[in-house]
């Protein structure tokens, strides 16, 4: 039960992260821009697919319509959550981590239990018993 319930907990978390972030890319749209500029990437090309990505990625793992869908959005947002932390700690700004620190917090969580909450289990999480 105490597994049940950290997946759902955290899974939720993570998704309204991601959520939050895919609605300022829209609703803040030039200073996103400005900062991945700032972080030298190419802000043009990226911001359309990056609020793609963060609204398609959870959506995998909360409908879980395919097991393999659902696991290759947790390793996506597990290398974006891991670049993007490197790319803030690369610039010197330590404060720009921390909600891909948290993120991955959450992300390791859900993915560690999700076989727990889950009718069908994933083959490649860690079995938990119930």
């Amino acid at each position: 039960m105490t597994a049940t319930l950290l997946y759902w907990i955290s899974t939720i978390l993570l998704s309204l992260l991601y959520f939050g972030s895919a609605t300022l890319y829209l609703t803040k749209a030039a200073w996103v821009r400005q900062t991945l500029a700032d972080l030298n990437y190419p802000a043009p090309y990226l911001v359309p697919l990056m609020i793609a990505v963060k609204i398609l990625g959870p959506l995998a793992i909360l409908s879980r319509i395919s097991i393999p869908l659902s696991d290759l959005a947790y390793a996506g947002i597990f290398f974006h959550l891991l670049l993007s932390g490197s790319a803030h700690l690369g610039v010197r700004k330590p404060q720009g981590a921390l909600p891909a620190l948290i993120g991955l917090v959450l992300l390791a969580a859900s993915f560690t239990t999700q076989n727990t909450a889950r009718a069908v289990p994933s083959p490649y999480a860690m079995t938990c018993t119930r």
